[in-house]
């Protein structure tokens, strides 16, 4: 799956046209990789790729009805060393999704549904964990745990599930700005009116002489950004 979305994929492309660079074909495979990746990596393309898919979320209009509970939807964990041995804690990401939700319901008192299932082996649901980390870190209770899903697809099918035998179909959704189009689909595809509650949105990048410098940042927002878009897209198109 990885090597499907850029520009990972641009460095699979450029071995091979290094390998066949005796080949007009082959130099051609790698000049143009090469220039993607640069092209990937530059502050101003990765930003413009976040812009696009963060764009118009500021002005959400207001439900027509006001929801009934909160959905974080989680992202990444992290394996740690602790006292007792290797273990495992949600990743920066969900912590900064927790947050925005833990404050959601300050101002709301809705109740919060967190979904997570298995996504690295040897792993705990990251819902369970999320949990844990609600009470610990922001004082907040969670009413329900999905633990199941796999993918946002699946966090949308079996949190719906959860929260409509509970009588509830309308959920504010929590999750970064980035991810946001792409999970409002599943969810409403699902059966549930989402509103969207978005962590952050980024500012669109300053044309500055840093931003048109290749970095390691530029291409980690790329993958976010590239795998999102394919995600969308898929997601729209998805029956």
């Amino acid at each position: 799956m990885l090597l499907l979305i850029p520009p990972i994929n641009l460095l699979a492309f450029a071995i091979i046209g290094a390998v066949m660079s005796r080949h007009r074909g082959g130099r051609v495979v790698l000049f143009a990789s090469l220039v993607g990746l640069v092209l990937f990596a530059l502050p101003a393309v990765s930003g413009c790729l976040m812009a696009l898919l963060e764009s118009g979320l500021e002005h959400s209009p207001a439900p027509a009805q006001p929801p009934q509970a909160i959905g974080i939807l989680s992202a990444d964990q992290q394996r740690v060393i602790s006292p007792d041995g290797i273990g495992w804690r949600v990743g920066g990401l969900t912590l900064e999704r927790e947050a925005a939700g833990a404050v959601l319901a300050r101002q709301t008192h809705l109740p919060i549904l967190v979904t997570g299932g298995v996504i690295r082996d040897h792993a705990p649901p990251l819902a369970d964990q999320m949990a844990a980390s609600m009470d610990k870190d922001f004082l907040s209770d969670v009413r329900w745990r999905e633990v199941r899903s796999g993918d946002t697809w699946q966090n949308a099918v079996y949190s719906a599930a959860i929260l409509r035998a509970q009588g509830i179909d309308r959920v504010y959704l929590v999750t970064h700005a980035w991810h946001m189009r792409r999970a409002l689909i599943a969810f409403r595809r699902a059966g549930l009116v989402a509103t969207p509650s978005v962590v952050q949105i980024d500012a669109v990048p300053d044309l500055q002489a840093s931003s048109l410098l290749p970095s390691a940042r530029g291409w980690h927002e790329s993958y976010y950004a590239m795998h999102e878009l394919i995600g969308w897209a898929w997601y729209a198109l998805r029956p």
